[in-house]
């Protein structure tokens, strides 16, 4: 029995037919994939390359050993509270902005930007002079028995500080968006200023401030320049994953810190899984 022409089965593909296939895709497309192949999906193949030269006891040694798993509480649990933090603050210097009027906003505006454009070595040199026993806001801590450089509390502040545009820069246009007109028939309806924001102007940030949170802890996660140098890196006390990482290279321990890279990049993954399942609430929240 013979196939008819146009009934005839197709070829299964094959990697000619596929580059056939991503050949004939505009090219905008290939642009787009040959640079995300390149910058992204190329690397993160390496890692797991190397990362998977070594037996599965020892990859889960040296993810598990207890200096590593002390680095990943004060990386990502540091993160992650600034991270939140920022989220509330974020929003409120948002709410400034966009909301009032005063002398010199235009250029406190710019200054957020500033973590942008400042190389990390210097933002570090900058905070724990700042915040030095003998530095400005340092030395009125002391006092109080409380120590930020060289500590865990300076980590949490670097991190603060390179991370706190994101949620502003990432909330403001959609605060901007939002009329005012709306809070005005809430208030006329009888709601007070607490459910107004609750109820009429937290939904439809709400995606904004997940997205600016979402960013800000995945800067903080990857922050090496300024924690390196106002933190001790001290084993078990504020070493962060990052500097391990560099410190194992430094000991041409390389499966090591790809090992704990590629733990790293996991985790980091898993959590911004959750965030963004936070946001398609926050959207399907927002719709209804």
């Amino acid at each position: 029995m013979t196939t008819s022409p146009e009934f005839k089965p197709q070829n299964k593909l094959n990697p000619k037919n596929f580059l056939i296939c991503l050949f004939k895709l505009p090219w905008t497309w290939r642009i787009t994939l040959g640079y995300m192949a390149v910058m992204l999906l190329l690397p993160i193949l390496a890692m797991f390359q190397k990362a998977s030269s070594t037996t599965p006891e020892q990859f889960w040694a040296i993810a598990t050993s207890p200096v590593a798993l002390a680095t990943y509480d004060v990386t990502f649990l540091t993160a992650f509270l600034t991270a939140l933090m920022n989220g509330v603050f974020g929003t409120l210097i948002a709410w400034v902005f966009v909301r009032y009027d005063f002398p010199g906003k235009r250029i406190i505006d710019a200054t957020v930007d500033l973590p942008f454009a400042l190389p990390t070595a210097v933002a570090g040199v900058t905070l724990s002079t700042v915040y030095s026993e003998n530095g400005w806001v340092g030395s009125l801590l002391a006092p109080m028995g409380i120590k930020v450089s060289f500590t865990r509390f300076g980590v949490a502040v670097a991190m603060t500080f390179i991370s706190l545009p994101f949620v502003v820069r990432t909330v403001q246009p959609v605060l901007q968006e939002i009329e005012t007109d709306i809070e005005e028939a809430a208030w006329s309806l009888g709601a007070s200023q607490l459910q107004t924001f609750w109820r009429v102007i937290l939904p439809p940030l709400l995606p904004a401030i997940l997205t600016g949170v979402a960013l800000g802890f995945s800067r903080a996660v990857g922050e090496y320049g300024s924690t390196v140098i106002i933190a001790s890196n001290t084993p078990f006390k504020d070493l962060i994953a990052p500097v391990l990482i560099f410190q194992r290279l430094e000991q041409y321990d390389f499966v090591g810190a790809t090992v704990i890279g590629t733990v790293l990049l996991l985790m980091s993954l898993v959590i911004l899984l959750g965030i963004n399942l936070l946001q398609a609430w926050g959207r399907s929240y927002d719709k209804a």
